[in-house]
């Protein structure tokens, strides 16, 4: 072992990641038509960082990338073993990595529509050869956007109109099917939340009875609305 400044390793050139020579044809094309940026950061190889452009049906997103490597640790005095990953490795990890776990994902029919073709493709090559898989990633992605709808509706009733229960991706997904009249697509930063003075409960200041007590919280404003109630 040589030690340079103290450090034990530092200046040992066996124990440094450089990568070997890579097969220039391997490669695979990330393909998005996610309606948004995708950056994946993979701190455990190199090389580890991708970037994929928000994509359309109409005009999809191509990422080409090649293998990537990481190192095995052996013992202090052997060489670092570098472990290659091909490019399609490399291409599904960046896929599943981003999809998995995202809300109302399940990594099948319901999901972002992002896919991976081994090969180094372009826009037209996707066009001509693997339409169906454009097709199948919009089906997938429209029924993640409209499963994040539902799911939205279900949250915005279950907390009483509380706009922080709901996602930008769900009101992304409503942007993209054209879906309006949604009253959680309004701009929660607009919504002021007051507190009910019977039970306590947040409340939208907009309407005079509060939606959990019944309660007249703001008889001036029930008044001016012309709102009569039993006695």
């Amino acid at each position: 072992m040589s030690f340079v400044g103290g450090f034990p390793g530092i200046a040992d050139i066996r124990r440094r990641t450089i990568r070997a020579p890579v097969n220039p044809m391997d490669k695979s094309t990330v393909v998005s038509i996610f309606p948004k940026d995708i950056n994946e950061v993979k701190h455990t190889i190199q090389p580890g960082r991708f970037h994929i452009p928000a994509g359309k049906y109409m005009s999809p997103s191509l990422l080409v990338v090649g293998s990537s490597s990481w190192w095995r640790e052996i013992d202090e005095e052997q060489p670092l073993l570098e472990i290659p990953n091909s490019s399609v490795q490399v291409a599904d990890s960046i896929v599943r990595d981003y999809c998995n776990g995202l809300l109302a994902c399940n990594m099948a029919d319901t999901m972002p529509g992002i896919f991976w073709i081994p090969g180094e493709k372009t826009i037209e090559m996707l066009n001509e050869e693997h339409k169906k898989l454009l097709d199948k990633a919009k089906d997938n992605q429209n029924r993640w956007f409209f499963a994040l709808i539902k799911m939205a509706d279900v949250l915005w009733s279950r907390t009483n109109g509380n706009p922080l229960c709901i996602s930008d991706d769900m009101r992304m997904a409503a942007r993209e099917l054209n879906i309006s009249g949604k009253d959680w697509m309004r701009d929660f930063l607009n919504i002021e939340k007051v507190r009910c003075i019977a039970c306590g409960a947040m409340r939208d200041p907009e309407f005079p009875v509060c939606q959990v007590c019944k309660a007249i919280a703001d008889p001036v404003k029930a008044k001016e609305l012309g709102l009569t109630f039993a006695q």
